[in-house]
């Protein structure tokens, strides 16, 4: 081992120097800035070790599942009728049914209504997704999974139970539970005219996919359900990757067109616009969008779909190729629109900026 032989005293004897500098500055009358610097040091750190603790415990042991269910029963609760009223859009033989379950998350149905064959995204709440399957007379085939978080898969076990013919579709890369079909990047999953591409966008967990519902076959706009990659205004947190992986990620939908429907996996519309307005307070679509939202929360109405358009002209998290956010992020020159390394420093700082302001 590298520290055997000569060096191994000049280790310990660095180890107690610094031992040492630390033990004069937190008894020295003149270290109250050095106390607490290294008390935030301290913090930081502890911090972080007890999220992954808790984050491990709740990825891969029972007590995720436990936690998960009790989310349930307190939400079924609170919002007998769901966390917020939603509006289905229909199109040439297609229909996509928001579904609100626990406290601010979304299940979807994407129906193919000639042949009354549904897929279901994300069916977290299985006794409100059976709901609306019933609702509708519609046959539900196949579950797609965007990634492995209880809030998001669930529902997997009881619904595919209940409709032996349902495959559940997902990345083998995320242990999501109940998986039958694995899929991998660019693979389609095809239910009666429906097309839907499976894209691989890691970041938020390790085998994090969105799916791609092509617009082509009905003749509308295509549909993106983000999971939780892409919020309106917002992205989410980087538990399994880093900066550069999550930049990537939202590189892959930035590539998507302009008219493209935002379907994400949680209601934060409210909350990330207000962050937008802190990093550009000058952003007139912020503002605008922001009006608007307010009032369908006030009527507590769903705000999605979005748009991508609208997105890349307010969400801080895909604008980071601009110039003004840039400065805006200072000090000193910004990145380049050609140097992912920056922009990924630019993205993890917008995501630290977000937590304090979450936390305030």
């Amino acid at each position: 081992m590298a520290w055997q032989g000569w060096s191994a005293p000049w280790l310990w004897v660095s180890g107690c120097g610094l031992l040492l500098l630390v033990l004069v500055l937190l008894v020295s009358p003149r270290s109250c800035r050095a106390r607490r610097t290294l008390r935030g040091l301290f913090m930081a750190r502890s911090k972080r070790l007890l999220f992954r603790i808790g984050y491990s415990l709740y990825t891969r042991t029972w007590l995720g599942y436990l936690f998960y269910r009790q989310q349930l029963r307190r939400a079924r609760n609170r919002y007998p009728k769901g966390h917020s009223r939603t509006q289905p859009r229909l199109f040439n033989g297609v229909k996509v049914l928001p579904i609100p379950v626990l406290s601010d998350n979304y299940s979807y149905l994407i129906i193919d209504t000639q042949a009354r064959l549904a897929v279901a995204v994300d069916p977290s709440d299985p006794q409100a997704v059976q709901a609306s399957i019933e609702k509708e007379g519609v046959n539900l085939v196949a579950i797609l999974c965007t990634h492995k978080h209880w809030d998001h898969s669930g529902g997997n076990r009881d619904l595919s139970r209940r409709h032996q013919d349902c495959r559940v579709y997902g990345s083998p890369q995320d242990g999501i539970p109940y998986l039958t079909h694995p899929l991998c990047h660019q693979d389609v999953v095809s239910v009666g005219r429906l097309q839907i591409r499976a894209l691989a966008t890691p970041g938020h967990t390790q085998g994090h996919l969105v799916y791609l519902l092509d617009g082509e076959p009905y003749k509308g706009p295509s549909c993106l359900f983000s999971g939780d990659l892409l919020f309106l205004s917002g992205c989410g947190r980087t538990f399994e990757g880093t900066a550069e992986t999550m930049l990537s990620s939202l590189d892959t939908v930035l590539g998507l067109g302009d008219d493209t429907l935002l379907w994400p996996g949680h209601e934060y519309a409210e909350e990330n616009l207000g962050f937008a307005g802190v990093v550009e307070p000058e952003n007139l679509a912020r503002e605008r969008k922001m009006q608007w939202v307010q009032r369908q929360r006030m009527e507590r109405k769903s705000t999605c779909p979005s748009t991508l358009g609208e997105e890349r002209s307010y969400n801080p998290f895909l604008r980071t190729h601009c110039l003004v956010l840039q400065e805006a992020l200072g000090p000193g020159p910004g990145p380049t629109r050609d140097d992912d390394y920056s922009r990924a420093q630019l993205l993890e700082k917008l995501r630290q900026l977000k937590d304090l302001h979450k936390s305030k």
